[in-house]
């Protein structure tokens, strides 16, 4: 068709999490295969495209201020191309608003018909504007292009949606129930990577713990781990995101007895409130989790583990407030992902008694903030003098140093050749700042392992 015959250029710009980083790495995939190149500037682009997130407020701000202002650039090049899609448009509310506001907007899909995009492209580029946003999505579509932006490391979907609910998050409402890809693809697409020479996988889902659960042949994320531990050439195995309700002891077993899984768990908490975690529809009380990641440390002494929590939840009161304080402090997690309370309309905490005041949010959360910090730097401060392995990700030719991550999820700048970009290396751990550590590579003639 005639989007394949000839050169065009997208800018794409992701908002969000790494599903969102990943749908975006498809999304080139696709484009390219249609003869479109990536370019960072609107003004070089044939098609912009806002790849967009819903769990925040500030972001979707953005979409609607930056798409604005592409009204004068639109009328400058009227074949331009300008699309939404992403976990915005799967909310009527804010469909209806995009629709309303931002007329020269060419073409709106959502998060469950990506694999439709050549079909809809072509059709807006015949100057029809193009609205498809499914409810839910049908059954996943495997073997899709995907342009990965980095050589070593790559993302790997395993489950889609979620059915958890919680009362603040508008994640269920736009990406869907729970869909678990089959565990065959799921290998056979590692194994390609691997072919094409991927280090390290991070699989990813809202909830990779209810892997598995609507499968026909039942099976769950601690044995998924187990075959893909066997690869040869995998080195590193990560995954986000871990809910601690369903945090089973046999991925708790898999984390510890599979050496190519890493000594990292990303474990939101949002509160260290009970009273809190219960109108939050959490699934657990503080002392669960409390308890919960003593087993993980039990079994893994050298976890890193790291958390999401929000501050100023409804009826969140300064007792409220210092329980949390009082947990991170208890649980020490190497950094956490705080976030002011966000309501989004449709969900059930948007419209609970009690908002906090933003004021009183900003305060908390810088409170947090700046505990947080105390414990990031201790923790760090009790790497140096260590040896650790890092998978070196890249080289600034500026510096003359080597960036990558240790398997607890460190990222250590290092002295060293570009030679070594790709490999993973021994260093001793010299210094440490608040989030970063410096290191001093050993014997290179011992560097690959």
């Amino acid at each position: 068709m005639e989007l394949q015959q000839e050169r065009r250029s997208v800018y794409i710009k992701t908002m969000g999490c790494q599903m969102n980083e990943h749908d975006t790495e498809v999304i080139l995939g696709i484009l390219a295969s249609l003869g479109y190149g990536e370019v960072h500037s609107v003004e070089e682009a044939d098609l912009i495209l806002y790849n967009t997130c819903s769990v925040r407020e500030n972001p979707e701000r953005k979409v609607y201020g930056h798409i604005a202002s592409f009204r004068a650039l639109k009328e400058k090049k009227p074949q331009l191309i300008i699309g939404i899609c992403g976990c915005m448009t799967q909310q009527q509310v804010e469909l209806d608003n995009i629709l309303a506001k931002l007329p020269h907007v060419d073409l709106i899909f959502g998060t469950h018909n990506i694999h439709r995009l050549p079909e809809l492209l072509e059709r807006a580029a015949s100057g029809e504007r193009i609205v498809e946003v499914w409810d839910e999505g049908e059954e996943i579509v495997e073997d899709l292009p995907v342009q990965r932006r980095d050589p070593l490391r790559a993302f790997v979907n395993v489950i889609y949606g979620c059915t958890n609910f919680c009362t603040y998050c508008i994640v269920p409402y736009t990406r869907g129930r729970e869909r678990s890809r089959d565990p065959e693809a799921i290998v056979e697409e590692v194994r390609s990577l691997v072919k094409d020479g991927v280090k390290e996988i991070t699989l990813l889902g809202q909830n990779v713990n209810a892997y598995g659960k609507d499968l026909q042949t039942p099976t769950d994320f601690a044995a998924l781990l187990q075959r893909l531990n066997t690869i040869t050439d995998l080195e590193r195995i990560r995954f986000t995101t871990s809910h601690p309700r369903d945090m089973k002891d046999s991925l708790i077993e898999a984390m510890a007895s599979l050496d190519k899984v890493c000594e990292h768990l990303h474990l939101p908490v949002q509160s260290g409130s009970s009273r809190l975690l219960q109108r939050m529809n959490r699934g657990y009380s503080r002392e669960e989790y409390l308890q919960l990641v003593q087993r993980i440390k039990q079994a893994i002494p050298n976890i890193s583990l790291t958390t999401d929590i929000i501050v100023g939840f409804p009826g969140e009161t300064a007792e409220d407030h210092q329980a949390t304080l009082d947990l991170v402090k208890e649980v020490g997690f190497s950094s956490s992902f705080t976030f002011l309370y966000s309501p989004r309309q449709g969900t059930p905490a948007a419209t609970m008694p009690e908002q906090v005041p933003e004021e009183t949010k900003k305060q908390r959360i810088y409170q947090l903030i700046e505990l947080q910090n105390q414990i990031s730097s201790a923790t760090l401060a009790g790497e140096v003098g260590s040896v650790r392995h890092i998978l070196v990700e890249s080289f600034d030719p500026e510096k003359g140093t080597l960036l990558g991550r240790t398997r607890n999820h460190y990222q250590v700048a290092v002295p060293g050749p570009a030679e070594l970009v790709g490999r993973t290396i021994p260093v001793r751990i010299t210094r440490s700042l608040t989030w970063t550590l410096r290191g001093e590579l050993l014997d290179q003639d011992a560097a690959a392992i």
